[in-house]
Protein backbone atom coordinates (compact mmCIF):
# COMPACT_ATOMS: atom_id res chain seq x y z
CA UNK A 1 0.00 0.00 0.00
CA UNK A 2 1.51 3.33 -1.07
CA UNK A 3 -1.51 5.59 -0.67
CA UNK A 4 -4.10 5.87 2.08
CA UNK A 5 -7.01 8.27 2.57
CA UNK A 6 -8.53 8.66 6.01
CA UNK A 7 -10.96 11.03 7.70
CA UNK A 8 -9.18 14.22 8.62
CA UNK A 9 -7.40 13.41 11.89
CA UNK A 10 -7.78 15.06 15.29
CA UNK A 11 -5.18 15.65 17.97
CA UNK A 12 -6.50 14.69 21.41
CA UNK A 13 -3.64 16.33 23.34
CA UNK A 14 -2.08 19.54 22.05
CA UNK A 15 -0.18 22.50 23.48
CA UNK A 16 -0.66 25.76 21.60
CA UNK A 17 0.63 28.18 24.27
CA UNK A 18 -0.45 31.80 23.79
CA UNK A 19 0.51 35.11 22.22
CA UNK A 20 3.33 35.07 19.68
CA UNK A 21 4.00 31.37 20.21
CA UNK A 22 0.35 30.51 19.54
CA UNK A 23 0.39 32.47 16.29
CA UNK A 24 3.63 30.78 15.22
CA UNK A 25 2.74 27.14 15.89
CA UNK A 26 -1.00 27.01 15.21
CA UNK A 27 -0.57 26.71 11.40
CA UNK A 28 1.48 23.55 11.93
CA UNK A 29 -1.55 21.82 13.47
CA UNK A 30 -4.25 23.25 11.21
CA UNK A 31 -2.41 21.97 8.12
CA UNK A 32 -3.45 18.37 8.83
CA UNK A 33 -5.81 18.32 11.83
CA UNK A 34 -9.48 19.28 12.03
CA UNK A 35 -9.78 19.51 15.83
CA UNK A 36 -7.61 19.31 18.90
CA UNK A 37 -8.02 19.03 22.64
CA UNK A 38 -6.11 22.13 23.76
CA UNK A 39 -4.17 21.93 27.00
CA UNK A 40 -4.96 24.60 29.63
CA UNK A 41 -1.54 24.90 31.31
CA UNK A 42 -0.92 28.52 30.43
CA UNK A 43 0.51 31.01 32.90
CA UNK A 44 -1.85 31.65 34.61
CA UNK A 45 -3.77 28.43 33.85
CA UNK A 46 -7.18 28.23 32.22
CA UNK A 47 -9.33 27.40 35.25
CA UNK A 48 -12.82 28.78 34.63
CA UNK A 49 -15.31 28.64 31.79
CA UNK A 50 -14.83 32.36 31.16
CA UNK A 51 -11.06 31.89 30.83
CA UNK A 52 -11.58 28.97 28.44
CA UNK A 53 -13.90 31.08 26.28
CA UNK A 54 -11.34 33.89 26.14
CA UNK A 55 -8.55 31.45 25.22
CA UNK A 56 -10.70 29.89 22.49
CA UNK A 57 -11.29 33.35 21.04
CA UNK A 58 -7.55 34.02 20.95
CA UNK A 59 -6.96 30.71 19.15
CA UNK A 60 -9.66 31.44 16.57
CA UNK A 61 -8.25 34.92 16.01
CA UNK A 62 -4.82 33.39 15.29
CA UNK A 63 -6.08 30.91 12.67
CA UNK A 64 -4.36 31.16 9.29
CA UNK A 65 -6.57 32.50 6.54
CA UNK A 66 -8.76 29.75 5.11
CA UNK A 67 -8.00 27.25 7.89
CA UNK A 68 -10.86 25.07 9.13
CA UNK A 69 -10.05 24.05 12.69
CA UNK A 70 -11.98 23.65 15.92
CA UNK A 71 -10.18 24.06 19.25
CA UNK A 72 -11.73 21.78 21.88
CA UNK A 73 -11.26 23.52 25.19
CA UNK A 74 -10.30 22.09 28.57
CA UNK A 75 -10.20 23.36 32.13
CA UNK A 76 -7.22 23.05 34.44
CA UNK A 77 -8.26 21.22 37.60
CA UNK A 78 -7.25 22.91 40.85
CA UNK A 79 -8.18 22.26 44.45
CA UNK A 80 -10.53 25.26 44.30
CA UNK A 81 -12.24 24.44 40.99
CA UNK A 82 -16.00 25.06 41.20
CA UNK A 83 -18.07 22.00 40.13
CA UNK A 84 -20.93 24.27 39.04
CA UNK A 85 -18.64 26.27 36.74
CA UNK A 86 -17.33 23.05 35.21
CA UNK A 87 -20.87 21.82 34.60
CA UNK A 88 -21.94 25.12 33.06
CA UNK A 89 -18.91 25.22 30.74
CA UNK A 90 -19.55 21.65 29.64
CA UNK A 91 -23.28 22.22 29.25
CA UNK A 92 -22.67 25.17 26.93
CA UNK A 93 -20.56 22.97 24.64
CA UNK A 94 -17.46 25.06 25.29
CA UNK A 95 -15.44 22.61 27.39
CA UNK A 96 -14.88 18.99 26.33
CA UNK A 97 -12.70 17.79 29.24
CA UNK A 98 -10.96 18.73 32.47
CA UNK A 99 -7.21 18.25 32.84
CA UNK A 100 -5.63 16.78 35.97
CA UNK A 101 -2.01 17.67 36.61
CA UNK A 102 -0.43 16.38 39.79
CA UNK A 103 1.23 19.53 41.12
CA UNK A 104 4.80 19.76 39.85
CA UNK A 105 4.59 16.86 37.41
CA UNK A 106 5.39 18.75 34.20
CA UNK A 107 5.47 22.15 32.47
CA UNK A 108 3.29 24.77 34.19
CA UNK A 109 1.74 22.22 36.55
CA UNK A 110 2.43 23.99 39.83
CA UNK A 111 -1.21 24.98 40.23
CA UNK A 112 -2.24 21.34 39.98
CA UNK A 113 -3.59 18.93 42.55
CA UNK A 114 -1.78 17.88 45.72
CA UNK A 115 -4.68 16.61 47.81
CA UNK A 116 -7.00 14.51 45.64
CA UNK A 117 -9.72 14.53 48.29
CA UNK A 118 -10.15 18.26 47.59
CA UNK A 119 -11.26 17.62 44.00
CA UNK A 120 -13.66 14.79 44.77
CA UNK A 121 -16.70 17.03 44.33
CA UNK A 122 -15.57 18.08 40.86
CA UNK A 123 -14.90 14.49 39.83
CA UNK A 124 -18.31 13.38 41.05
CA UNK A 125 -19.97 16.15 39.05
CA UNK A 126 -17.99 15.15 35.97
CA UNK A 127 -19.08 11.53 36.37
CA UNK A 128 -22.68 12.71 36.64
CA UNK A 129 -22.55 14.74 33.41
CA UNK A 130 -20.21 12.43 31.45
CA UNK A 131 -17.36 14.94 31.09
CA UNK A 132 -13.97 13.23 30.57
CA UNK A 133 -11.02 13.71 32.90
CA UNK A 134 -7.69 13.91 31.06
CA UNK A 135 -4.90 12.71 33.34
CA UNK A 136 -1.19 13.40 33.35
CA UNK A 137 -0.32 10.08 34.94
CA UNK A 138 2.83 10.50 37.00
CA UNK A 139 3.42 10.70 40.72
CA UNK A 140 5.69 13.50 41.91
CA UNK A 141 7.15 11.78 44.97
CA UNK A 142 10.91 12.36 44.79
CA UNK A 143 11.46 8.89 46.24
CA UNK A 144 9.97 7.35 43.08
CA UNK A 145 12.34 6.94 40.14
CA UNK A 146 11.30 9.05 37.14
CA UNK A 147 11.07 5.91 34.99
CA UNK A 148 8.61 4.31 37.45
CA UNK A 149 6.30 7.28 38.02
CA UNK A 150 3.64 6.23 35.55
CA UNK A 151 3.29 2.71 36.91
CA UNK A 152 3.14 3.98 40.50
CA UNK A 153 0.53 6.59 39.55
CA UNK A 154 -1.74 3.95 38.05
CA UNK A 155 -1.60 1.86 41.21
CA UNK A 156 -1.71 4.56 43.88
CA UNK A 157 -3.71 7.40 42.30
CA UNK A 158 -5.59 6.54 39.11
CA UNK A 159 -7.14 3.24 40.09
CA UNK A 160 -8.27 4.52 43.54
CA UNK A 161 -9.83 7.62 41.91
CA UNK A 162 -11.74 5.51 39.43
CA UNK A 163 -12.94 3.07 42.07
CA UNK A 164 -14.11 5.97 44.24
CA UNK A 165 -15.91 7.70 41.35
CA UNK A 166 -18.02 5.19 39.41
CA UNK A 167 -18.94 6.39 35.95
CA UNK A 168 -16.04 8.85 35.66
CA UNK A 169 -14.76 8.80 32.08
CA UNK A 170 -10.97 9.04 32.01
CA UNK A 171 -8.29 9.50 29.37
CA UNK A 172 -4.85 8.27 30.36
CA UNK A 173 -2.81 10.79 28.44
CA UNK A 174 0.48 10.04 26.70
CA UNK A 175 0.97 6.58 28.18
CA UNK A 176 4.62 5.51 27.98
CA UNK A 177 4.76 2.03 29.51
CA UNK A 178 3.55 -1.52 29.06
CA UNK A 179 1.96 -0.99 32.48
CA UNK A 180 -0.20 1.75 30.97
CA UNK A 181 -1.15 -0.40 27.99
CA UNK A 182 -2.04 -3.35 30.22
CA UNK A 183 -4.12 -1.25 32.61
CA UNK A 184 -6.04 0.39 29.76
CA UNK A 185 -6.83 -3.03 28.30
CA UNK A 186 -8.02 -4.35 31.64
CA UNK A 187 -10.71 -1.68 32.02
CA UNK A 188 -14.10 -0.90 30.49
CA UNK A 189 -15.01 1.50 27.71
CA UNK A 190 -15.08 4.47 30.12
CA UNK A 191 -11.26 4.51 29.96
CA UNK A 192 -9.27 5.62 26.94
CA UNK A 193 -5.55 6.19 26.41
CA UNK A 194 -3.65 8.52 24.10
CA UNK A 195 -0.24 7.73 22.68
CA UNK A 196 2.14 10.30 21.25
CA UNK A 197 4.04 10.15 17.99
CA UNK A 198 7.42 10.57 19.64
CA UNK A 199 6.90 7.78 22.17
CA UNK A 200 6.35 5.39 19.26
CA UNK A 201 9.80 6.34 17.96
CA UNK A 202 11.99 7.07 20.99
CA UNK A 203 13.30 5.04 23.86
CA UNK A 204 15.50 6.44 26.61
CA UNK A 205 18.70 5.53 24.74
CA UNK A 206 17.77 8.03 22.04
CA UNK A 207 17.86 10.79 24.66
CA UNK A 208 21.11 9.83 26.37
CA UNK A 209 23.43 7.70 24.24
CA UNK A 210 26.16 9.65 22.46
CA UNK A 211 25.28 12.89 24.26
CA UNK A 212 22.14 14.43 25.68
CA UNK A 213 19.51 15.23 23.02
CA UNK A 214 17.44 18.08 24.50
CA UNK A 215 14.83 17.99 21.74
CA UNK A 216 14.05 14.35 22.64
CA UNK A 217 13.49 15.18 26.30
CA UNK A 218 9.82 15.10 27.23
CA UNK A 219 7.55 14.28 30.18
CA UNK A 220 6.61 11.58 30.71
CA UNK A 221 10.14 10.68 29.71
CA UNK A 222 10.72 7.97 27.10
CA UNK A 223 11.26 4.56 28.70
CA UNK A 224 13.00 1.27 27.91
CA UNK A 225 12.67 -0.39 24.51
CA UNK A 226 10.14 -3.03 25.63
CA UNK A 227 7.79 -0.22 26.67
CA UNK A 228 8.15 1.47 23.27
CA UNK A 229 7.34 -1.81 21.54
CA UNK A 230 4.25 -2.25 23.72
CA UNK A 231 3.08 1.24 22.72
CA UNK A 232 3.59 0.49 19.03
CA UNK A 233 1.61 -2.73 19.31
CA UNK A 234 -1.23 -0.93 21.11
CA UNK A 235 -1.36 2.08 18.79
CA UNK A 236 -1.38 -0.01 15.64
CA UNK A 237 -3.84 -2.61 16.99
CA UNK A 238 -6.97 -0.73 15.92
CA UNK A 239 -8.44 -1.13 19.42
CA UNK A 240 -10.97 1.59 20.19
CA UNK A 241 -9.42 2.53 23.54
CA UNK A 242 -6.17 3.82 21.97
CA UNK A 243 -6.02 7.06 19.98
CA UNK A 244 -3.65 9.84 18.97
CA UNK A 245 -2.67 12.64 21.31
CA UNK A 246 0.55 14.17 20.04
CA UNK A 247 1.39 16.17 23.18
CA UNK A 248 3.15 18.43 20.68
CA UNK A 249 4.76 20.94 23.02
CA UNK A 250 6.60 23.95 21.63
CA UNK A 251 9.43 25.59 23.54
CA UNK A 252 11.85 28.09 22.07
CA UNK A 253 15.31 26.66 21.49
CA UNK A 254 17.07 28.66 24.23
CA UNK A 255 14.74 27.07 26.81
CA UNK A 256 15.39 23.58 25.45
CA UNK A 257 19.13 23.89 24.90
CA UNK A 258 20.25 25.02 28.34
CA UNK A 259 21.46 23.66 31.67
CA UNK A 260 17.89 22.89 32.81
CA UNK A 261 15.93 22.43 29.60
CA UNK A 262 12.16 22.31 29.23
CA UNK A 263 10.31 19.06 28.55
CA UNK A 264 8.49 18.64 25.27
CA UNK A 265 8.77 17.47 21.66
CA UNK A 266 7.26 19.57 18.89
CA UNK A 267 5.66 17.13 16.45
CA UNK A 268 2.71 19.04 15.01
CA UNK A 269 4.51 19.60 11.71
CA UNK A 270 5.27 16.00 10.75
CA UNK A 271 3.14 13.70 12.92
CA UNK A 272 1.02 12.24 10.14
CA UNK A 273 4.00 11.38 7.95
CA UNK A 274 5.76 9.78 10.93
CA UNK A 275 2.70 7.78 11.91
CA UNK A 276 2.33 6.41 8.38
CA UNK A 277 5.97 5.29 8.59
CA UNK A 278 5.44 3.58 11.96
CA UNK A 279 2.18 1.89 10.99
CA UNK A 280 3.72 0.64 7.74
CA UNK A 281 6.69 -0.78 9.66
CA UNK A 282 4.27 -2.67 11.89
CA UNK A 283 2.29 -3.96 8.91
CA UNK A 284 -0.81 -2.15 10.21
CA UNK A 285 -1.25 0.79 7.85
CA UNK A 286 -4.94 -0.06 7.49
CA UNK A 287 -5.37 0.73 11.22
CA UNK A 288 -3.98 4.27 10.98
CA UNK A 289 -7.44 5.71 10.38
CA UNK A 290 -8.78 4.15 13.60
CA UNK A 291 -5.90 5.52 15.68
CA UNK A 292 -5.68 9.02 14.18
CA UNK A 293 -9.21 9.77 13.04
CA UNK A 294 -11.90 7.48 14.44
CA UNK A 295 -11.27 6.22 17.99
CA UNK A 296 -10.79 9.64 19.57
CA UNK A 297 -14.04 11.20 18.31
CA UNK A 298 -15.98 8.15 19.41
CA UNK A 299 -14.56 8.29 22.93
CA UNK A 300 -15.37 12.00 23.16
CA UNK A 301 -18.83 11.36 21.67
CA UNK A 302 -18.20 13.54 18.64
CA UNK A 303 -18.70 12.76 14.95
CA UNK A 304 -15.82 11.52 12.84
CA UNK A 305 -14.70 14.24 10.44
CA UNK A 306 -16.12 14.09 6.93
CA UNK A 307 -13.18 15.90 5.32
CA UNK A 308 -10.24 13.66 4.42
CA UNK A 309 -6.45 13.59 4.40
CA UNK A 310 -4.42 11.52 1.94
CA UNK A 311 -0.95 10.16 2.66
CA UNK A 312 1.22 8.90 -0.18
CA UNK A 313 4.54 7.07 -0.19
CA UNK A 314 7.04 8.00 -2.88
CA UNK A 315 10.68 7.32 -3.68
CA UNK A 316 11.57 10.82 -2.49
CA UNK A 317 12.06 11.43 1.21
CA UNK A 318 9.69 13.87 2.85
CA UNK A 319 11.08 17.18 4.02
CA UNK A 320 9.96 19.69 6.60
CA UNK A 321 11.59 22.75 8.16
CA UNK A 322 14.15 22.03 10.87
CA UNK A 323 12.74 24.95 12.84
CA UNK A 324 9.56 27.00 12.98
CA UNK A 325 10.25 30.67 13.39
CA UNK A 326 7.78 32.29 15.77
CA UNK A 327 7.49 35.74 17.26
CA UNK A 328 8.61 34.18 20.54
CA UNK A 329 11.72 32.58 18.99
CA UNK A 330 12.69 29.47 17.02
CA UNK A 331 11.08 26.09 17.79
CA UNK A 332 12.84 22.92 16.64
CA UNK A 333 10.68 20.38 14.78
CA UNK A 334 10.99 16.78 15.95
CA UNK A 335 13.59 14.87 13.94
CA UNK A 336 12.99 11.09 14.00
CA UNK A 337 16.57 10.35 12.98
CA UNK A 338 15.64 8.37 9.87
CA UNK A 339 14.25 9.19 6.40
CA UNK A 340 10.48 9.17 5.93
CA UNK A 341 8.96 8.63 2.48
CA UNK A 342 5.34 9.38 3.31
CA UNK A 343 3.88 12.72 2.25
CA UNK A 344 0.65 14.36 3.35
CA UNK A 345 -1.52 15.55 0.48
CA UNK A 346 -4.15 18.11 1.46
Amino acid sequence: MTRITLPRPDDWHLHLRDGAMLSGVLPETTRHFARAIVMPNLVPPVVTGAEAAAYRDRILAALPEGAVFEPLMTLYLTETTDPADVAAAAGSGLVKAVKLYPAGATTNSHSGVRDFDKVRGVLEKMAEIGLPLCVHGEVVDPAVDIFDREAVFIETVLDPIRRATPGLRVVMEHITTKDGVDYARSQGDDLGATITTHHLILNRNHILVGGIKPHYYCLPVAKREHHRLALREAATSGEARFFLGTDSAPHVDPLKECACGCAGCFTATNTMQLLAHVFEEEGKLANLSAFAAENGPRFYRLPVNTATLTLEKTATAATWPAKIETGAGPVTVFDPGFPVFWHAID
